[in-house]
């Protein structure tokens, strides 16, 4: 019994730290480091968007982004087909999910790699063409349900649930090698396994989706995770930041960004770092700070459980963004199995 309490906490601190970076990174995404110093300083705790945010434009404190909100949408897949996604109902899902955005008004829609690939699938190309492009974050930034659902302990399923995800926007070794990273370290944590070991796993994991989806030239997940680990080891907090910002990069693509969430979560492991810490170090980074505040959030929440993240903050999102997952993480935990 203990067990199980202890797997339900921790995958939704995934969830509830997925969703809290996010809302952390939403006011700064997209601003350079600069902008942010100037804007906010840091940011410290939820915080509002300012009117000229070039992509949430006055959302209030607590609000989350499509991070959050089509990790929900995979998980509801996820939930609906028993554990496995067809690619044409993610495909049609995100097609969706974009025009509700559109019919808002918002700016929150989809990425580069993910736009690309429907508008392939909407012009006639079959799913696991469409993706054959996809590089960037987007595959990763939605995998945390996948993480939750599916133990990584029997690695050639766990990739292949994986790909599942990832095959119709992000059908490449890039956006497949890194969306593995990050729901193997979240399933590694909630399975008991201590971060810094999460991680390691994480690289691992990579490194065997590498094989799978199109080859597109580019430095290596697995190889980068463990340059950053390296890059940063003993760097202050204070340099910390602008080493990420300057050397790892903190933009869109793979390569950056899921590093970025990778060596902040291995400052953590190492004790440097306190979780909430670096989920509002990640929110003030410059660039892609959302995205890579959640990729954090969902990494570190698997491996540390809810004590780790502030409970009045979880309660203003949940309440601002009428965003309720423990039904959703109840039905990813069924579906688990070893």
């Amino acid at each position: 019994m203990t067990a199980l309490i202890d797997n339900r906490d921790r995958a939704l601190a995934a969830f509830y730290g997925l969703a809290l970076g996010d809302a952390l990174g939403m006011p700064t995404q997209s601003l350079s480091r600069e902008q942010i110093k100037q804007r906010f300083d840091r940011i410290t705790t939820l915080t509002a968007a300012d009117t000229d945010q070039p992509i949430a434009p006055n959302m209030p404190a607590g609000s989350i982004t499509d991070d959050t909100e089509q990790a929900v949408l995979v998980a509801e897949l996820l939930v609906a087909g028993a554990g496995l996604i067809q690619p044409s109902d993610l495909a049609q899902s995100l097609i969706d999910w974009e025009a509700v955005m559109q019919a808002k008004g918002s700016q929150d829609l989809l990425g580069p790699s993910t736009k690309r690939a429907i508008e392939m699938i909407l012009a006639g190309h079959s799913p696991e063409e469409a993706g054959r492009f996809g590089t960037t974050n987007g595959a990763a930034m939605r995998i945390t349900p996948v993480g939750i659902a599916a133990d990584v302990r029997d690695e050639q399923q766990f990739v292949e649930s994986v790909m599942q995800a990832c095959q119709v926007t992000h059908n490449t070794t890039l956006g497949i090698s890194s969306a593995a990273a990050v729901a193997a370290v979240v399933s590694a944590g909630i399975n008991g396994v201590n971060l810094g070991e999460a991680l390691d796993v994480g690289a691992r994991i990579a490194l065997r989706a590498e094989r799978h989806g199109h080859w597109i030239a580019g430095a290596r997940i697995s190889a980068r995770i463990v340059w950053a680990k390296s890059l940063c080891a003993g760097v202050s907090n204070e340099r910390l930041p602008g080493l990420i910002y300057d050397v790892i990069g903190t933009s869109v693509a793979s390569q950056e960004s899921v590093i970025a969430a990778f060596a902040l979560a291995h400052q953590v492991a190492s004790g440097q770092l306190l979780p909430f810490d670096a989920l509002c170090m990640a929110a003030s980074l410059g660039g892609d700070t959302d995205t890579i505040a959640a990729i954090l959030g969902a990494m570190l929440g698997a491996s540390s459980g809810m004590s780790v993240w502030p409970v009045e903050l979880i309660e203003q999102i949940r309440i601002v963004s009428a965003l309720e997952l423990s039904p959703l993480v109840e039905h990813l935990l069924s579906l688990r199995t070893v």
